[in-house]
């Protein structure tokens, strides 16, 4: 496995447990509240549709393994939010483990749709991770937008690497 993709998803862990633990210190209503005007609606609905986006990319077509369905509302709080990414990790873990074709080009076709589209199980990984970030940045919106701030000290776009 490149080593350049264990090291990146240890810094993804662990900028998405700055996020998590900002949010486990929101009130609970605040984090399920619902934005008519933003997709997915509330912070966890956003949250469970980025744990669903590793599941089905990585799980299911990279490894084969049935696709969890996640629906935000089946995510109570943030301490199930947290089991759900455990699930998230220990499925990127094995992709880690079972990737040796990293760059190796495949057609893929979409089981309901029928369309297809070129693949790579690098492409598998970092498609989620980038998915995360985007979706991270609505979430630090939509909490502003309900007057919760991250702290100043804390750096979500992505955690610096340690000694």
């Amino acid at each position: 496995m490149d080593q350049g993709l264990v090291i990146t998803y240890s810094w993804v862990r662990r900028t998405r447990a700055q996020v998590l633990d900002f949010c486990q210190g929101l009130p609970l209503e605040v984090y399920t509240r619902e934005h008519p005007d933003f997709g997915f609606g509330s912070l966890r609905n956003l949250h469970a549709h980025v744990a669903e986006c590793y599941l089905w990319w990585v799980g299911n077509v990279g490894l084969g393994n049935a696709s969890l369905a996640v629906q935000g509302q089946d995510i109570p709080d943030v301490p199930a939010m947290r089991r759900l990414f455990d699930q998230v990790d220990a499925t990127v873990e094995e992709a880690f483990q079972k990737f040796t074709r990293l760059d190796e080009l495949y057609e893929w076709t979409h089981p309901i749709r029928g369309w297809r589209m070129p693949v790579s199980q690098r492409w598998l990984l970092m498609h989620p991770i980038t998915h995360e970030f985007h979706h991270k940045g609505q979430m630090m919106t939509l909490a502003r937008i309900w007057g919760y701030t991250m702290p100043p000290e804390t750096d979500t776009d992505l955690v610096p690497p340690t000694l």
